[in-house]
């Protein structure tokens, strides 16, 4: 929820020779200038201003387009000068939003893979980047929060390709979506309420659960203990809980395994801090009813230093930030009472009060089907020690969205020990943008992605193939436990991924008007 993932990462997974097809063979050029894009663009409900268009020179040539899509939707599309594939990828967007995240070409994802078209959005709203938690746009401007909650990502996509069309002479022949977080959400919420837009989506740590996950940020954030205590606690977690996946490696596989009690660690924390300890672990609640399908996963501890507590130059942690901006100015309705990380309350009542402003933003539509029968491809993919946003209320959607099993469609891969997006004990990078170019151009189906763990200085220092859920890779006994050709696929562990909640009724099971 906090930032987009980058996508530039190399990813060992491999489009076969062939598979990907060259979509124009000698590259696709301009039919007119750059300069000629700079004027309006009446694109159906999305009418457009493009306000500057210039080439700018690098390894890949391109022409830099900035403009805003009625009422206040700015965006970035960066068009190649030369060798234009017929392919456009569009990224989500973090948190709140509010900032263009600079557009990167992707890269060893076929032939000439680098030069497609790419673009970004504000979502429809401007804030400061010393000040990305800013949410006072939302307070009483309505067409801002519905850009925001679902507009903003299907405009830019009709625009973009609009634009497309007009520099090339031809819309793209194959579109992708990329996001992680609030971007993730926003991929999932495409797939379902805009069906057609994109032949390929991948939705990271999705914040799905967008109406009850703002009250998480506000439970998270008012259990928080001091950073030297979090190190103790990692510590004892790890020596409790690394081996019982069948592997002492310096991260935990499934934190779902990890029965440790803070407990045990009385007299280095104190009565008060346990007590925190082990309402993080459980989520929030109201006298049995889960307020959230998840909690903070055994192992994660480390990423609490930033999330949950103050941090240089950001003053708060991200979590609090979150929690009191959104609770202050976004998700109740305009024109009534809201409240704040200090005066949330973490009751049904509390939770239900959130429902009629947030349901728009909520990606849980149960019904694909368009998407699927227009060809479409979706990867899901959460890290399993995901601070922000818990990975297992990502494995309940997909038990009610797939019954749990593997789609011809849809794969869900869980990264172990990674955070949210990126970082991690053992495996801190996933890119799985190559496989589903190849799995939508080529028609191979994704196996297994290779997950990365990088230093601080970014070498490689451990691969470790991903399989489809519930497969787990497991380590075949022989060769470093640091490469991912040491390992195979096993069958899972068996928990029970459907959870009870309290939100189980946001669950759309029919078509969600647009």
């Amino acid at each position: 929820m906090f930032r987009k993932v980058l996508v530039s990462l190399l990813v060992l997974g491999t489009v076969a020779a062939g598979t990907a097809p060259v979509l124009a063979a000698a590259g696709t050029r301009p039919v007119r200038s750059c300069a000629d894009l700079v004027r309006s663009f009446d694109v159906p409900d999305a009418r457009t201003r493009v306000t500057s268009a210039e080439v700018v020179s690098g390894s890949t040539e391109f022409c830099d387009v900035r403009g805003t899509i009625e009422p206040a939707v700015g965006f970035q599309l960066k068009l190649p000068m030369r060798g234009y594939q017929g392919r456009y990828l569009q990224y989500g967007c973090g948190g709140f939003c509010g900032i263009i995240d600079d557009p990167d070409f992707p890269s060893r994802c076929g032939p000439a893979f680098g030069d497609a078209a790419v673009a970004a959005t504000d979502d429809g709203h401007q804030v400061s980047p010393e000040n990305p938690f800013d949410t006072t746009w939302a307070a009483s401007d309505q067409k801002a929060r519905d850009d925001y909650f679902f507009r903003a990502p299907h405009a830019l996509s009709k625009v973009s390709k609009h634009i497309i069309k007009a520099f090339y002479g031809r819309a793209p022949v194959k579109s992708y979506f990329n996001g992680c977080s609030n971007g993730g959400r926003e991929g999932l919420l495409l797939a379902q309420r805009y069906p057609r837009d994109f032949d390929g989506v991948i939705a990271a740590a999705p914040g799905a659960y967008y109406t009850a996950l703002i009250g998480y940020q506000a439970w998270i954030a008012r259990n928080t203990i001091p950073n030297d205590k979090i190190f103790v606690l990692h510590d004892a977690v790890m020596a409790a809980c690394d081996g019982l996946d069948g592997l002492v490696d310096g991260q935990i596989d499934d934190p779902r395994l990890c029965r440790f009690d803070p407990g045990t660690l009385s007299g280095q924390l104190t009565e008060d801090e346990v007590a925190r300890v082990r309402r993080l672990y459980a989520g929030p609640s109201d006298q049995g009813v889960r307020l959230y399908p998840g909690g903070q996963p055994y192992g994660s501890e480390i990423s609490w230093t930033f999330w949950l507590n103050p941090t240089p130059g950001l003053g708060r942690g991200i979590a609090p930030e979150l929690a009191d901006n959104a609770l202050k100015h976004l998700v109740y309705p305009i024109g009534t009472p809201h409240s704040s990380l200090e005066t949330f309350e973490f009751t049904v009542r509390g939770f239900r009060e959130l429902v009629p402003e947030t349901v728009k933003a909520n990606s849980l539509s149960l019904d694909l089907r368009e998407f699927r029968r227009a060809g479409g491809k979706l990867i899901l993919w959460h890290g399993a020690g995901d601070q922000g946003i818990p990975f297992e209320g990502t494995l309940d959607y997909w038990q009610r969205l797939t019954g749990g099993r593997n789609a011809d469609w849809a794969k869900l891969f869980v990264v172990p020990s990674m955070w949210h997006c990126e970082g991690g004990d053992g495996l801190t990078n996933f890119d799985p943008f190559r496989a589903l170019v190849s799995w939508v151009e080529g028609g191979r189906t994704p196996d297994r992605i290779i997950a990365e763990g990088r230093d601080g200085d970014g070498n490689v220092v451990r691969t470790r193939p991903v399989f489809p859920y519930p497969l787990r890779a497991k380590y075949d006994g022989s060769g470093s436990i640091d490469d991912a050709a040491n390992f195979v696929a096993a069958p899972g562990y068996g928990f029970r991924d459907r959870i009870r909640w309290a939100g189980e009724d946001l669950y759309k099971s029919g078509p969600v008007a647009p």
